[in-house]
């Protein structure tokens, strides 16, 4: 009997493209979801996130909003923190919840390292 390999989940898939989210920069929900096939989803890429066990040790503080609003603050105990994570790493920010995406944005789609379509 064969064993076909497991099918990678869509968590799976969303954790994959953070963890490829270059320090020093930024990407949305929106460009996620696009990424993995589903432009429709960046509401479902948003609640992945918000569930990620912090032992996965993944840059969530590296996805914004597609203004870039710090909409996912929350997910670390205040917007403060998440705003203090990415000015450690430099990203500019127009004011002080919202990342100048312009000098900043990370898409996954133009990564030849990461084809997040066809994960395993």
């Amino acid at each position: 009997m064969r064993v076909s390999p497991a099918i990678p989940t869509f968590p799976d898939r969303v954790y994959r493209v953070v963890a490829h989210i270059p320090h020093g920069r930024v990407t949305t929900y929106g460009l996620i979801a696009r990424s993995l096939g589903a432009p429709r989803s960046a509401r479902m890429v948003g609640w992945v996130l918000r569930r990620t066990p912090p032992e996965m040790n993944l840059p969530c503080h590296r996805v914004v909003n597609r203004i870039g609003l710090l909409s996912g603050g929350w997910h670390f105990g205040h917007p403060d923190i998440m705003r203090d994570l990415l000015r450690d790493e430099s990203i500019p920010f127009r004011d002080d919840y919202q990342v100048d995406l312009s000098t900043c944005l990370w898409n996954p789609a133009d990564d030849p390292d990461l084809d997040s379509r066809h994960v395993p």
